[in-house]
């Protein structure tokens, strides 16, 4: 029986009270990811540049994890704004050109965070 493994993205100290990721098998659960850019942390100014980031950092914990964005089979998305699904499709179907994962979208009335506009969470396979 496979083990549950955390996934550790770049030498950045792990939270206390979350993973980037766990691995089971050839599954791989990301956690809620937001508009803040991976490198700098600052929140994206709109959805467009807050989808980017966020897509952007969830390729780079695939990564780690060993697969990528080809194998995404789930995404799960938060809107706070239901006016921005426009502008995050047009993103994301960047990121998703073809072959595109199933994925629900919500609206919320918040985040923990008033600047951010979206959370996204995914579910990927490593391929045999």
């Amino acid at each position: 029986m496979p083990k549950k493994q955390i996934v550790t993205v770049g030498s950045a100290a792990p939270n206390a009270n979350l993973s980037a990721a766990t691995r089971f098998g050839n599954l791989v659960f990301v956690a809620g990811q937001t508009g803040r850019n991976p490198a700098t942390g600052e929140t994206g100014k709109d959805i467009r540049e807050q989808t980017r980031n966020i897509l952007e950092r969830i390729k780079e914990i695939l990564g780690a994890a060993g697969t990528s964005l080809d194998n995404v089979l789930t995404a799960t998305t938060y809107l706070t704004n239901v006016s921005n699904l426009a502008a995050y499709n047009e993103e994301y179907a960047k990121f998703f050109p073809t072959s595109k994962p199933a994925r629900t979208t919500v609206t919320v009335a918040s985040l923990n965070n008033p600047e951010l506009l979206i959370e996204i969470t995914v579910t990927a396979c490593i391929p045999d």
